[in-house]
């Protein structure tokens, strides 16, 4: 085997009790495609998934033992899009066992957080190389070579060369340039389901987000999730999606410098979804971060799913000012049950302040209600403690979540993830950040969100916690569950809503 690619398991840490019936398991997308780029390459590929199989550290150094690769590759992403700082838990624990138990494989990180800090990752002792960005041209380059003196030609990559007195020195070379456009469905030419761990039939170790579901736990598995695009074209200062497709070295590009999108053909779409429909997958995610931007790529996609019958659950994002009412009834008729809109705060002030001024003025209640008229189940994204937030303006953001008591809510502490604008503002201002990766996890004991110009970290988690117990035994909102989907999942929501979160900043 040339290369095996790592997906690590990080859940306890990253969600504590909630990772042991309530947390997604996503299969890994990035390994996906990076394992079927390599493998049409004529590569040999695999891909060990310690998340899916909950593999202890023993089992998973021993099943790499048994692989013996040329190369490992921990592709370090997260089922939530900017979990890749707090898949770094996992990645580099199994990372240091590894290395002392098969010393002689190199060791190389993929990943947005990768992306964001190369020398930092670069400068474990576990990692003998970093990709930059997304990594596709210079991982067929690393494998195309001998994985060691060859290492200074290859662009798009650091790695550790050796100084005079033979210490091992982080270095990054020139940056190689992501898939353009126009080889999208020729170098990055779908997912290698085939690689994935089962236990009875394909995809039966995944499992849907719990709301997904419509909170029944019966129909979480098999699950799947794939992209159809890449990128954004907005550059929000709390995100660092775009951090994947950097190719500037200089120290400080953020998320926002390397905005875009690139998408996949509608028969390249189909040929996967097909594939999906084969396995039996009927619970689908859309994970594209703007799939309802561009009716131009939409259109097509929606319109094969209806005409093959795949009979799809699926649940994709939308913005807030980019939902169309012409266009619900082709996204319910392809079996879109679900749109996750980013209402992030209640005040506009402070919405408009981290968003760029990019988002038009919509009103909120009047767009939830043209997709709940749709048949159309809405999860709301709200994000407390931006900057400018205070205890009245974040009870703004609750009221708001409480009226629209939409069919789900996330409900995050702002985080200043590596990658995003956020957080080299937080460097430059000398704002604390976390000490570890777990800090950087919304729901870990960890946790640790960033002041704002007003309140403390602890004053916003301990909001932030308050508020999502509110909201999700709120009994308008249990009436609703009950309603629309059953008194058995409401006593399901009832009972995750029993699960506290235990957080070290507030002296648990």
């Amino acid at each position: 085997m040339d290369v095996l690619f790592i997906n690590a398991n990080s859940s306890a840490k990253a969600y504590q009790d909630l990772s042991k019936v309530y947390s997604a398991i996503e299969p890994p997308t990035w390994a996906l495609l990076l394992a079927e780029s390599c493998r049409s390459k004529g590569f040999g590929v695999g891909i060990l998934d310690c998340d899916a199989e909950r593999l202890a550290l023993e089992a998973a150094v021993e099943r790499v033992e048994d692989i013996r690769p040329r190369l490992v590759v921990f592709v370090v992403y997260g089922q939530n899009p900017n979990a890749g700082t707090t898949s770094m838990i996992g990645a580099l624990e199994l990372a240091r066992a590894l290395k002392e138990s098969v010393a002689n494989i190199p060791i190389c990180f993929v990943g947005s957080h990768t992306s964001a800090l190369p020398m930092e990752v670069l400068a474990n002792d576990c990692v003998d190389i970093v990709l930059l960005n997304e990594g596709v041209y210079a991982l067929h380059d690393l494998l195309k070579g001998n994985l060691d003196g060859d290492l200074e030609h290859i662009k798009g990559i650091g790695y550790k060369e050796r100084g005079p007195a033979g210490f091992r020195m982080p270095k990054l070379n020139a940056p190689r340039h992501v898939v353009p456009q126009e080889r999208m469905d020729e170098d990055l030419p779908g997912y290698a389901w085939d690689l994935l761990p089962y236990r009875e039939k394909p995809l039966d170790p995944y499992r849907a987000h719990f709301w997904h579901a419509e909170f029944d736990h019966d129909k979480r598995t098999p699950f799947a999730a794939i992209y159809t695009s890449l990128g954004c074209n907005f550059g929000c200062d709390f995100c660092m999606i775009n951090i994947v497709n950097r190719v500037d070295n200089t120290e400080g590009v953020n998320a926002s410098h390397s905005r875009g999108m690139r998408f996949w053909s509608p028969e390249w779409v189909d040929r996967e979804m097909r594939k999906l429909a084969d396995l039996g997958v009927r619970t689908l995610r859309i994970s594209d971060e703007m799939f309802f931007l561009n009716r131009k790529y939409y259109t097509p996609i929606l319109q094969q799913a209806i005409d093959r019958e795949f009979g799809f659950n699926m649940w994709t994002y939308s913005r807030v000012d980019t939902v169309r009412k012409d266009a619900l009834e082709l996204f319910k008729q392809a079996g879109v049950n679900w749109l996750a809109l980013g209402v992030e705060a209640g005040n506009q002030l402070v919405r408009q302040e981290v968003s760029k001024g990019s988002f038009q003025e919509v009103n909120i209640r009047d767009v939830c209600k043209t997709i709940n008229d749709a048949d159309i189940n809405i999860i709301s994204n709200y994000i407390f403690g931006f900057p400018e937030d205070t205890i009245e303006t974040m009870q703004e953001t609750l009221d708001l979540a409480v009226e629209l008591n939409t069919e789900m809510a996330n409900m995050y502490p702002c985080q200043a993830l590596p990658g995003s604008p956020i957080y080299y503002t937080a460097k430059k201002n000398g704002w604390a950040l976390p000490d570890s990766y777990e800090g950087y996890s919304f729901y870990s004991y960890e946790s640790q969100p960033l002041p704002t110009n007003h309140i403390s970290s602890a004053e916003v988690l301990r909001f932030r916690d308050a508020a999502w117990q509110t909201y999700f035994t709120n009994p308008a909102y249990l009436d609703l569950v009950e309603r629309k989907f059953g008194l058995p999942q409401r006593k399901n929501v009832e009972d995750m809503a029993g699960i506290r979160l235990k957080r070290k900043l507030l002296g648990d």
